[in-house]
């Protein structure tokens, strides 16, 4: 078993952050998700927001590897449970691959919480553990699965990055055109008065 941590602050507020966690996927960053299916989403008496989710993922798993496996297989399943707790200002999101879990198996935990001293900040913590089973060299295979994994985080983070940049512009232009609109419905009032 190998245990990978990581801690990040981003220059967000919490409330951006996680929009943009929720509308993570599609991205540039990671195209290797090819698809979300929301399974259940509602709220619950204490108003928190609970989700489960289904990511369908494409590897490109090298030819030695498939052999090992005993597969030519490279659709895998992610199931992820996310909880967002707007009073207390958290969101947790478990996710546990659902493929190959006679093989291995990842459990990951991220917490999205603002910045204890500066609220216009957020930090996420992120945690996986992660089991190679029935192979020699599992800690090897462990330790190649904690790269990648910290690799795909860092890529996490900037697809964040886009998905808030991709909202802000959407925001931009919608705050524009209805400028426009009022500017439009102010002038023509103008002109049936005269």
């Amino acid at each position: 078993m190998k245990i990978w941590t990581s801690e990040h602050v981003f220059d967000h507020p919490w409330e951006t952050v996680t929009k943009a966690a929720m509308q993570k996927y599609p991205n540039p960053m990671n195209p290797s998700v090819v698809g979300v299916d929301v399974l259940d989403r509602h709220i619950d008496p204490s108003g928190k927001l609970h989700s489960h989710r289904l990511l369908s993922t494409e590897w490109g798993i090298p030819s030695i590897v498939k052999s090992l496996i005993g597969t030519s297989r490279t659709k895998t399943y992610v199931q992820e449970h996310s909880v967002v707790d707007p009073v207390k200002k958290t969101m947790e999101l478990r996710s546990s691959n659902i493929s190959f879990t006679n093989l291995v198996s990842v459990d990951e935990r991220l917490v999205y919480k603002p910045h204890p001293h500066k609220p216009d900040k957020t930090i996420l913590t992120q945690e996986a553990i992660i089991s190679v089973k029935g192979v020699s060299l599992s800690s090897y295979l462990e330790g190649l699965m904690a790269n990648t994994i910290s690799s795909n985080a860092n890529k996490g983070r900037e697809a964040l990055e886009w998905v808030i940049n991709r909202l802000n512009a959407e925001i931009e232009e919608f705050a524009a055109s209805a400028r426009g609109t009022m500017r439009n419905s102010m002038a023509a009032a103008a002109f049936v008065e005269k």
